[in-house]
């Protein structure tokens, strides 16, 4: 679990003092790994403590991160330093928040980080890092996993090391958020509470989380009678408690075929998930039909055609992935989902999409 939180309009302001403690040594530096979508932001950029040796280095969101892309900022860093740096601390969303984690931990872990996609593969603690969401939904700021696509698969690093050392949450950062991007990573906040309610490995924890989450995004996504503000206070608190839901049961079906999605056509995970979910009538019936109702609500259409043209090949490369994602079909269907969900099965519903 993430030791220390602060939320509230503004808090972005508070980062100096926060981290401030933390610096080991004037040749230690922070290294800020931001959104490039913010590069010539003065509104944001110009509120970053740059100190002594501290680094911003602005990171592309546009692809999911991979694990060469891990190696390589790693790589980066340590040939700029003087020392290891003090922390590493990640502004944007998902994508970044994963990638501050998993350089975080590469830095005091030997070999490539695809080694250790999988669970509770890390044997050190990682470098202190901060998380910074620019964007609400996708849970990244409080989970223990950092999705990467390795050479072989998307998975993530899952281990008591991910976790941030400290998030801060200030709703104001979400202001100038695409409509559509929006949508998806709040829809990704949905699909998590969605898979993790109607999970085998549900728990009385997982599910108080669960359920939270589930409320507030109707009262986002459905009612839809909140102010701009009140409606980003609301989403961040609904990413967060979502994220906690899964991280004390875990996601489902649209999560381990999404990743196929991902891992062979770049689908970004938000929207991919949302691809996917529609399909998902016979596995989340009233989560589904909420799901389009939502849809309908902000205008929103989805990408049509994504798996039309392509080869048996390819369709085995998504199913392999999706398949591989063990937990994932065990919290959906249980313990003998093997005997369910086949090859078949998975090929028709991505057929679909």
């Amino acid at each position: 679990m993430v030791p220390k939180v602060i939320f509230g309009r503004g808090s972005f302001n508070q980062l100096d003092e926060i981290i401030a403690p933390k610096r080991t040594s004037l040749n230690a530096p922070f290294i800020f790994l931001v959104d490039d979508v913010f590069k010539g932001n003065a509104w944001l950029t110009s509120r970053i403590p740059l100190s002594y040796d501290d680094r911003l280095l602005y990171v592309s969101a546009n692809e999911e991160p991979k694990t060469s892309q891990i190696d390589d900022l790693v790589e980066d860093i340590i040939v700029s330093s003087k020392k290891q740096p003090s922390g590493i601390i990640g502004i944007g969303g998902g994508t970044i928040l994963d990638i501050a984690k998993a350089v975080s931990i590469m830095l005091t872990n030997k070999g490539e980080a695809s080694d250790y996609q999988g669970w509770d593969l890390v044997k050190n603690p990682a470098i202190y890092h901060v998380g910074i969401p620019t964007i609400s939904g996708t849970g990244a700021e409080v989970s223990r996993t950092t999705v990467l696509t390795g050479p072989e698969r998307k998975l993530g690093i899952n281990s008591d090391y991910t976790p941030f050392d400290q998030v801060i949450l200030d709703p104001e950062l979400t202001k100038d958020v695409p409509k559509d991007q929006w949508f998806y990573t709040g829809m990704d906040c949905y699909i998590h509470c969605i898979e993790s309610l109607n999970g085998t490995f549900l728990n009385a924890f997982s599910q108080s989380y669960g359920e939270k989450a589930y409320d507030l995004c109707k009262e986002i996504f459905v009612d839809n009678n909140l102010t701009d503000e009140e409606s980003q206070d609301k989403l961040m608190m609904a990413s967060w408690h979502g994220g906690m839901s899964i991280a004390y049961s875990q996601v489902g079906v649209a999560h381990a075929m999404s990743y196929g999605l991902s891992y062979l056509l770049g689908t970004k995970h938000g929207i991919g998930n949302c691809i996917v979910f529609d399909q998902l009538s016979d596995y989340y019936p009233e989560g589904v039909a909420l799901f389009k109702i939502m849809k309908e609500n902000h205008n929103i259409q989805l990408p049509q055609g994504l798996c039309a043209n392509l080869s048996d090949q390819e369709y085995d490369i998504m199913i392999n992935v999706a398949l591989s994602l063990e937990p994932l079909w065990e919290n959906a269907i249980g313990k003998n989902w093997k005997k369910s969900i086949t090859p078949q099965v998975l090929r028709s519903l991505y057929e679909k999409m």
